[in-house]
């Protein structure tokens, strides 16, 4: 590993920066390129994970993570994914065009997929009755939910008890959170009880917008209010039809729209209620509520424990934190659940005879957002179908494929052979063994697809000789039907195998889709580096299925190679090793300051990597912790564009040549070049493919892209990689983002360092924070839940 001498320039240290989101009562105009959720917030996004709030912006609020204590975040150090919460308010302002988008067709997909989920629940034969015998706060919260269901409202007592829940006895899941059916471990072979039955797919619908007799009614209540009457669009949007009635008898239903934060929905408020404002309004505490469990799911959270989300109401000015979540669920706007905890070190549980004994096992209370407690136990249960029900067909052609395999590639073929779901963990080189299976089973007749995170990332899988560059794809390609096979009449995927090579960048509402549309008997297995950061959006899918060990796990056994791959596999055991790199693979350039920082970076990028390595610039990525600061994406793109690609940025501050990061749904990063702009918009190229971005989408979709932020770039590698650590980045780096970082480049590294000794200390002390989700606890195997 050698060091490049230090220069002298020196400028002031960077800081985090968090300006206010644009558009929104009380905040400035948007500067170029700047915006409420990527300021501060993509700190969160690549290092923290935590059971914290996304405040968006320049605030500091906490969210408890009720397991471990008292935990807080600040939004500069992040607790979540600014950048999927920018791309869902990208989304929310596109969402009501006629033009039927890439973006517009996921969404469209999902929300095809999300009625199909509902169908599914609504079909499942009589409530389950459940928690009889519990008490304290769970007993109230399930009474509370009984009375909502029976059309009352539910008792004053709900969250009255102390934060800690009650002990109970063994959990079933009540009639408004039925759980999917729990999983037995692949070596128990009593099966699961899932329904079979496939419901007819609805056509996707196409976009349609809100009326402007809608946006115009909007607007002029927005003005009434002071908020800024752009907003209108989007909060028409949000609302939809009768959304200016809505805000003026309600004016915290603004809360919705995205990047809007809870002190400028209060000075709506104040501005169209006058003396009947105030803190106390049950309007307020369902609302902040609301936004509480939205800005949790953009920290990776699918719930939130009681405990946290009552301790977040009280610091944002609720006063009965209590009875603000019992109003939300007696609206039924969120979900309540209580959920056995295993109890540290002990022995799986076994059937109690004795009542006592039942009840003495802990259980937590959740609280949830619809959405995303559904994706949950959608994929459970599509999960446990898949487990149990295995094809017994295609033996002899499953024998033709493991022996036409060896090594590790057998293995993986052997478990896949006589399993429905097998999970494939290793590096970047172990994507040649599911590579080879992909090839073999196709080979034998079997229809295979594997779909990867990025474009970039399916380029690479295609290009492994065993593919042959055939059936290869992008997870959001096939859930949009724009890639992949097609569907048979009950709307499952025609397959027989699917592999996704980047399971750990699935959030829980893809997973569930994917898992939803494979046919019965169909193989799935899940592969990639459990060490890379999570997914941009809730869940932590592939953590959760690999600690409830329900099904086969193969690890692979072949390592990355070279230096760099030698470095980053020390990481992931958190040892920062010191590596031989003879032909300086791996580089550290130390710095004094933020300014410093950039000027290296741009003088490598543009000078020294090319001449040294002979890598163009446009082989080159810069990754940094946050978009905001000194030396964030914004500062280094500014003065990259300024040495590599000057011009004036005619159209929204870009020019021909320019090299862009472009995000048309929250958690998905598309590196491109900017070709032209003219009267359609800016046309992009990314990954080959011609992208139009319409006008108006531009500021909120398209950024400068020759630095991105570890989360934008996982999924992909360049032939070189230059990481910048300034001294104000400490707060930001964990394990899996140094891990995520440092992967990126295939020959070289460049790592300008400026954060001293917090790089070490993170790798060695600071793993991915938690994150509360639910799947594993649906997973857990069936003696756990009777």
């Amino acid at each position: 590993m050698s060091t490049e001498p230090e220069t002298t320039e020196e400028t002031g240290p960077g800081t985090p920066e968090a300006q206010d989101a644009p558009g929104t009562p009380g905040a400035p105009d948007k500067a170029a390129g700047g915006g409420l959720a990527a300021d501060g917030g993509e700190l969160a996004a690549d290092g923290g994970d935590g059971a914290a709030e996304v405040s968006g912006a320049a605030e500091t609020s906490e969210v408890t993570d009720g397991g471990a204590g008292e935990e807080t975040a600040e939004s500069a150090e992040g607790a979540g994914s600014a950048e999927a919460a920018e791309a869902a308010e990208a989304t929310a302002d596109g969402a009501g065009k006629p033009e039927l988008s890439e973006a517009a067709a996921e969404l469209a997909a999902q929300r095809v997929e999300r009625e199909r989920i509902e169908r599914r629940r609504a079909e499942r034969e009589g409530p389950v009755e459940s928690g009889a015998k519990l008490s304290g706060k769970a007993a109230d919260l399930l009474a509370a939910v009984r009375a909502v269901e029976a059309g009352g409202k539910p008792a004053s007592t709900v969250f009255a008890a102390p934060s800690r829940p009650a002990p109970e006895r063994t959990p079933e899941p009540g009639p408004a959170a039925t759980a999917a059916a729990p999983v037995r471990p692949a070596s128990e072979p009593e099966p699961v009880p899932v329904r079979q039955e496939r419901p007819t797919p609805v056509p996707a619908p196409s976009p349609a917008g809100p009326s402007p007799r809608t946006v115009d009614a909007v607007r002029r209540v927005l003005a009434e209010g002071g908020a800024p009457e752009a907003l209108g669009q989007q909060a028409a949007v949000t609302l939809g039809e009768g959304a200016g009635e809505l805000l003026r008898a309600d004016p915290w239903q603004l809360l919705r729209v995205p990047g809007v934060r809870p002190e400028q929905a209060d000075g709506f408020a104040r501005a169209l209620l006058g003396a009947e404002c105030g803190p106390q309004d049950e309007r307020r505490g369902r609302a902040v509520t609301v936004w509480l469990l939205e800005q949790a799911a953009l920290a990776g959270h699918t719930a939130l424990e009681a405990p946290a989300l009552t301790a977040a109401l009280a610091q944002r000015g609720v006063p009965d934190p209590d009875e603000a979540v019992q109003s939300t669920l007696a609206e039924g706007e969120a979900l309540v659940f209580e959920d056995a905890l295993e109890e540290p070190g002990a022995p799986a549980a076994q059937p109690a005879d004795d009542e006592e004994e039942e009840a003495e096992r802990p259980v937590r209370v959740l609280i949830a957002l619809e959405r995303y407690a559904m994706a949950e136990e959608s994929l459970a249960d599509g999960l446990a179908r898949l487990i149990n029900s295995p094809s017994q067909d295609g033996k002899e052609t499953w024998a033709q494929v493991v022996a036409a395999l060896s090594g590790g590639a057998a293995e993986l073929a052997r478990a896949v052979a006589g399993h429905g779901l097998v999970l494939h963990t290793g590096g970047d080189a172990s994507r040649a063994e599911p590579a080879a299976l992909l090839g073999a089973a196709r080979d034998a007749g079997l229809r295979a697809l594997a779909v990867c995170h990025t474009a970039d990332g399916r380029d690479r899988l295609a290009a492994l000789p065993p593919t042959r560059g055939a059936g290869v794809g992008t997870v959001a390609g096939l859930l949009a039907g724009a890639e992949g096979p097609g569907r048979d009449g009950d709307g499952a995927l025609e397959l027989d195998l699917l592999i996704v090579p980047d399971a750990p960048q699935l959030d829980v509402e893809s997973a569930a889709m994917l898992v939803e549309s494979l046919p019965d008997g169909a193989r799935l297995v899940l592969g990639g580096d459990p060490a890379l950061l999570w997914s941009a959006g809730p869940g932590r899918v592939f953590a959760d299925l690999l600690a409830a060990r329900a099904c086969p796990q193969i690890a692979s056994r072949l390592p990355d190679p070279g230096p760099i791959g030698e470095l980053v596999s020390g990481i992931g055991i958190g040892e920062l090793n010191q590596v031989e790199a003879p032909g300086k693979e791996v580089v550290i350039v130390p710095v004094r300051d933020a300014g410093e920082a950039v000027h290296r970076t741009v003088q490598l990028v543009a000078d020294s990597v090319p001449r040294a390595f002979g890598v163009p610039v446009e082989g080159t990525v810069v990754i940094t912790p946050g978009h905001g600061g000194a030396a964030g994406t914004r500062a280094l793109n500014a003065a990259l564009k300024e040495r590599l690609n000057p011009g004036p940025g005619r159209f929204g501050g870009f020019d021909p040549g320019d090299r862009i990061a472009y995000s048309p749904a929250p958690g998905r990063t598309l590196p491109g070049t900017v070709v032209k702009a003219d009267a359609e918009g800016l046309h992009l190229s990314c990954a080959g493919a011609p992208v139009v971005v319409p006008r108006e989408r531009v500021e909120a979709w398209v950024r400068h892209g020759w630095a991105l932020t570890a989360h934008q770039a996982v999924g992909g590698r360049w032939p070189a990689a230059v990481v910048v650590l300034p001294g104000d980045a400490a707060q930001a780096l964990s394990r899996p983002w140094v891990y995520t970082a440092f992967g990126r480049g295939e020959r070289h590294l460049s790592v300008v360092q400026g954060a001293e000794g917090a790089l070490p200390r993170a790798v060695a002390e600071i793993p991915a924070k938690p994150r509360t989700t639910r799947l594993a606890t649906l997973l857990r195997p069936q003696s756990l839940a009777d």
